[in-house]
């Protein structure tokens, strides 16, 4: 081995490997693992966003395709190994993403269709006739809403001229973008395989959640071909084999949207294990078994994995939209601090919130409320209150959302949450995480490996191909790096959730439908 590669290798030992491929909202990155579960290398590259109009979010999917065959060779050049010392390829991805493609030539038809965008919106409460948001919840746990990919490619089917046509002829594939992924890896026009796991198929609102099928009466609902979709497997199984570029012959092994994916990385395997991810918004999931577990607490139900052909197991999901972008918009917009990372030493430099508390509704409210007529508001407002305790307020924010989800858990499941487990950049910040501890009073642990996502394809990979045993040596790879204890006392903790709660109140109803027109 020449000198120039040990570096990426030495402490690994000679392999074999796992390869990740996260295809993320604003990135798209591949990360090797070795048998432990640790990073040997890793490569990224951002791709366009594309805001047509307010509230339209399109990504260009052919970049995409490009940047991940990119960052696989990047990934596996810097690990100083060839494709023979790779047993599987594991796939993650945004989820709701929706795209469609000829399948003759593999041209899109259009940008993708990201799964912020809010251009449904009038589409959705036309489907919901008489019945409103709930009307396909109890075959798909979810609420109508722009969120899902359902609506997005109704859309698609009446706005690209044609596009109906050359669907219901055969012509046409739809699939979020694991799908676009292993469809371009296993051979695209030549062959290429279309599939998606029951994780992202969950996330269509075409998927029943009680037999793991296509929906025939929500297709003709929804006016949706059956001849676009992809079929759906389970998330750790051989789909394939990758057929050109550096990774040529290595079976691609699993498929798993990313808030999943999280979940099995941070190796929540047993009934009432929950992980909370925090990025630009916040995602926390619960694993509730093999029986979903219908929401009536505004959280979705969705499925968490399903490994081979054993059971699927489901899980409880709740979304905040506006984490660690309240961050980011504290520096940019209100310049009140010039990085990420000042917020906390900003914040720890007051006791409390000054009586100051900031519900960061900039897109409406997401779980438990799904009120999109809600929009941020500071309240609790008086001369004494200084930006360090807006600062201090902006952090409250994510802790104060993260326990109404817990609390909706609770309710929905009758499971009491014993620990949770996070990841995601904002984990970094170590008053935060007190914060989360205090008010959930519950413990938080850090794990190791922050890179979850990935982690949870590169297992479920390697499970399909029995590069690990089973369930248990990967739980046994899991590594806490750091736990925070509440220390608030109860009397507090309950005040102060009353007074969260008060100022989210004052955010609903701000937009009336005639401000919208």
């Amino acid at each position: 081995m020449t000198d120039a590669h040990t570096a990426g290798t030495s402490s690994h030992g000679a392999g074999p490997f796992i390869a990740a491929i996260d295809q993320g909202t604003t990135s798209s990155r591949c990360i090797v693992f070795d048998t432990d579960g640790r990073i040997v290398s890793v490569d990224q590259r951002e791709h366009e966003q594309i805001f047509p109009k307010p509230g339209w979010v399109e990504h260009d999917a052919k970049e995409i395709w490009a940047n991940v065959e990119s960052v696989v060779a990047g990934a596996i050049s810097k690990a100083g190994i060839t494709s023979a010392d790779v047993k599987a390829i594991g796939i993650t991805n945004q989820r709701e993403t929706t795209l469609m493609w000829d399948k003759n030539t593999g041209e899109p038809v259009h940008n993708a269709i990201v799964w912020q965008d809010t251009r449904t919106d009038a589409l959705c409460k036309e489907l919901g006739r008489n019945v409103g948001q709930d009307r396909f919840r109890r075959e798909t746990g979810l609420p109508l809403a722009s969120y899902f990919s359902g609506p997005k490619v109704r859309w698609l089917l009446d706005n690209v001229e044609g596009l109906r046509e050359r669907a219901e002829a055969g012509d046409i594939l739809f699939g979020t973008m694991d799908s676009w992924v292993i469809w371009n890896l296993t051979g695209g026009t030549d062959g290429g395989v279309h599939v998606t796991d029951v994780t992202n198929a969950s996330r269509t609102m075409l998927m029943n959640l009680h037999d793991m099928a296509w929906d025939e009466r929500i297709l003709h609902s929804m006016g949706i071909p059956a001849a676009v979709l992809p079929e759906i497997r389970s998330s750790a199984e051989v789909y394939g084999h990758a057929k050109a570029g550096v990774l040529a012959g290595v079976p691609v092994a699993s498929a798993l949207g990313d808030q999943q994916a999280a979940l099995f990385g941070q190796t929540c395997f047993a009934e009432g294990e929950a992980k909370s991810t925090y990025g630009t918004g916040t995602f926390m999931l619960m694993n509730t078994g093999e029986t979903p577990v219908n929401s009536y607490n505004g959280l979705l139900t969705t499925v968490g994995y399903r490994i081979g052909d054993q059971k699927p197991v489901y899980a409880l999901e709740g979304s905040i939209a506006v984490t660690g972008s309240l961050v980011q918009w504290m520096r940019d917009q209100m310049g009140l601090i010039n990085s990420a990372a000042e917020i906390e030493t900003l914040a720890s430099s007051v006791e409390d919130n000054g009586g100051a508390y900031f519900v960061p509704a900039f897109s409406g409210l997401f779980a438990p409320y799904w009120r999109s007529d809600a929009r941020g508001v500071i309240a609790g407002l008086t001369r004494y209150v200084t930006k360090a305790h807006i600062a201090r307020a902006v952090l409250e924010a994510t802790a104060w959302q993260t326990r109404e989800i817990t609390d909706a858990m609770t309710k929905d499941s009758g499971v009491e949450l014993s620990a949770l487990k996070v990841d995601g950049g904002m984990t970094s910040n170590n008053l935060l995480m007190q914060t989360l501890s205090d008010f959930l009073d519950a413990p938080v642990v850090r794990p190791m490996v922050a890179e979850t996502t990935c982690l949870g394809a590169a297992y479920a990979a390697g499970l399909a191909v029995g590069y690990w045993p089973d369930t248990d040596a990967l739980r046994a790879n899991w590594r806490r790096a750091a736990e925070w204890t509440p220390r608030m006392p109860a009397e507090q903790r309950d005040r102060e959730y009353k007074s969260w709660l008060k100022a989210v109140e004052r955010t609903m109803g701000w937009v009336e439908d005639s401000d919208e027109a």
